[in-house]
């Protein structure tokens, strides 16, 4: 059932986009390639960020980031949506972080969402994401980034972790109800 949802909400997010482009290369145009797209069931788009270092994204990759980004942000605009799917991107271009979606999502302790590789919310398992975490992946994959390129967030009403309340901030961005940062 998890898996017919996503693909049915890609499907329909492909057919609204008009087109997606990575690096320059278009790899969707509504009502031209998309059907071939959809019937070669492409595993993997490259991601080029802004230092030219390439990522491997999976459909996989897109559905535990669709999960993270409910977990993390279900009840904030699609600009929040969207910024927590940046820093998941953005950890993954930064040499501190893994190289990977899945390398980043699973660090210990790097979400509080997840909970030994398992995508938690409100303490249950088997998260599945809605249309607009979806959308806020696939616009963050296209390269809009609200952060200035974040790598750090958190909600300050609630924060337990007393590093990130303390460590010193820089490019700060607050977007609905959390603060967004690199660190100094």
């Amino acid at each position: 059932m998890k898996k017919f949802a996503f693909l049915s909400c890609m499907l329909t997010l492909l057919l609204a986009l008009p087109s997606l482009r990575v690096n320059g290369q278009q790899l969707y145009v509504n009502g031209s390639e998309g059907k071939d797209l959809y019937n070669e069931q492409i595993k993997a788009v490259a991601v080029f960020n802004q230092s030219n270092n390439s990522i491997g994204v999976t459909d996989s990759d897109i559905y535990l980031m669709s999960q993270v980004v409910y977990a993390e942000s279900c009840g904030e605009s699609d600009s929040g949506k969207l910024a927590v799917a940046s820093v998941i991107l953005n950890r993954a271009s930064d040499s501190h972080f893994p190289k990977s979606i899945s390398g980043v999502i699973n660090q210990k302790n790097a979400f509080s969402c997840v909970k030994n590789g398992v995508v938690m919310h409100n303490g249950k398992s088997g998260v599945i994401p809605d249309a607009a975490c979806y959308n806020a992946v696939l616009n963050a994959l296209k390269g809009k980034d609200p952060t200035y390129n974040a790598v750090f967030y958190y909600n300050p009403e609630i924060a337990t972790c007393q590093w990130m309340k303390g460590v010193k901030k820089d490019d700060i961005k607050t977007i609905g109800n959390h603060v967004f940062f690199v660190v100094k």
